[in-house]
């Protein structure tokens, strides 16, 4: 099954309620937008919710959120999904924001992995051919 995008009105207010500190990253989870705080994913949008790394006592204290599964039966730890009523409040979800940003700046920083080298083609496929040789044929004089 295929993910749906997130409307842009969603997108819109994820933008905006993002801490403005200099370690927030923004690029791509998932092919959603998601910020990063030294490697470390402290939020980001799946479809048309949106999910935040929390603290055991923040998820425990944000009523109605549920446990982010991208995959069915396969929960993301520390993740959980912004109950929609309080995505509607940018106030709220900003303080809350700012909750992930704190637990995620206070996780140990993620290496950047090296980037992956291009697979090596078989010599079969770069070897060169031969060129063809064609029998001249003598000329008549």
């Amino acid at each position: 099954m295929a993910w749906k995008k997130s409307s842009e009105e969603l997108k819109e207010r994820f933008a905006r309620v993002l801490p403005g500190h200099a370690e927030v990253e923004r690029r791509q989870m998932f092919g959603y937008p998601a910020a990063f705080v030294h490697g470390n994913m402290m939020a980001g949008l799946h479809e048309e919710r949106m999910v935040l790394r929390l603290s055991d006592g923040d998820r425990a204290a944000l009523p109605g959120a549920l446990p982010f599964e991208p995959m069915k039966g396969r929960p993301m730890r520390e993740y959980v999904v912004v109950p929609p009523a309080l995505v509607g409040d940018e106030a709220a979800l900003r303080g809350w924001a700012e909750r992930a940003f704190r637990y995620a700046a206070g996780l140990p920083p993620k290496s950047k992995k090296p980037a992956k080298k291009p697979a090596k083609k078989t010599a079969k496929l770069t070897a060169k051919k031969p060129a063809k040789k064609t029998a001249k044929k003598p000329s008549k004089k």
